[in-house]
């Protein structure tokens, strides 16, 4: 097969935590549909889809997340490409959360990811096309009313992206992020399901994006997909916002 009508990831193997609902499975089955081997990692590998390998993982725990990376290495006997989404949200403002909550966001958000990709740097760094790229937010570069956790976390891993690029560049190991706005996820659904006039806040979180609706966890997809692509050889230490324009925009009132 030629190199021009070889599969965008073919050869390639995938891990994508959180891979079984939500953006993770957006992931998924973009980098599936584009020729990868995926594995998913994730609290509840029964929901993920059957076409992947999915492996129960923990990224709060060091010993759970080396199993399972290891239990993929020996299922494909190699990685490539790290797709660090799993999280969690949070609500209100600075102090609406103590210690142990911020303890719990940020082991999760921040921790998390740099256990998975510690984990799997012994493989990526074997791999002709490996990439990383961690989920971020527009809370990383925006400041939004009662997320200050949430926030803080995301701001970290925007960080932590920049400064793993910089360290791993020249291993051969690009690492990347996506900054999503609020997404059409099933998160976002149980926040405004608990809201007093879900219509009203479903509504102004829509307003709040230039584009004037929710982002979709395709076109999240799409754009991890862009970031993890061994096309995309040239890129790294970047962060893309899938926002609508939210970041960058200032619209006039129509």
């Amino acid at each position: 097969m030629s190199k021009a009508s070889r599969p965008e990831f073919g050869d390639l193997v995938a891990v994508v935590t959180g891979g079984a609902s939500g953006i993770g499975a957006a992931i998924a089955r973009r980098l599936h549909d584009g020729g990868a081997q995926v594995a998913v990692l994730d609290l509840q590998p029964e929901a993920a889809d059957a076409a992947y390998f999915a492996v129960s993982a923990n990224v709060a725990d060091d010993a759970s997340v080396r199993a399972a990376i290891a239990a993929v290495a020996e299922k494909f006997g190699r990685i490539d490409i790290v797709i660090n989404n799993a999280g969690i949200g949070a609500h209100g403002t600075v102090a609406d959360n103590d210690d142990d909550e911020w303890l719990r966001v940020f082991n999760i958000n921040v921790v998390g990811m740099a256990r998975v990709s510690r984990a799997a740097l012994p493989f990526l760094r074997k791999s002709p096309s490996a990439a990383i790229v961690n989920t971020a937010s527009i809370a990383a570069t925006a400041g939004l009313p009662m997320r200050a956790l949430y926030s803080a976390s995301k701001g970290a891993v925007l960080s932590l992206t920049r400064a793993m690029a910089a360290d791993h560049l020249r291993e051969g190991v690009r690492v990347n992020c996506v900054n999503p706005g609020t997404a059409d996820t099933p998160w976002v659904g149980r926040l405004l399901d608990s809201a007093a006039d879900p219509a009203a806040e479903r509504a102004a979180l829509e307003a709040r994006q230039p584009h004037g609706r929710l982002v979709s966890a395709d076109e999240v997809a799409d754009a991890v997909a862009y970031l993890a692509s061994p096309r995309s050889g040239s890129t790294t230490g970047t962060s893309l916002a899938v926002d609508g324009g939210m970041q960058n925009l200032r619209l006039r009132p129509e």
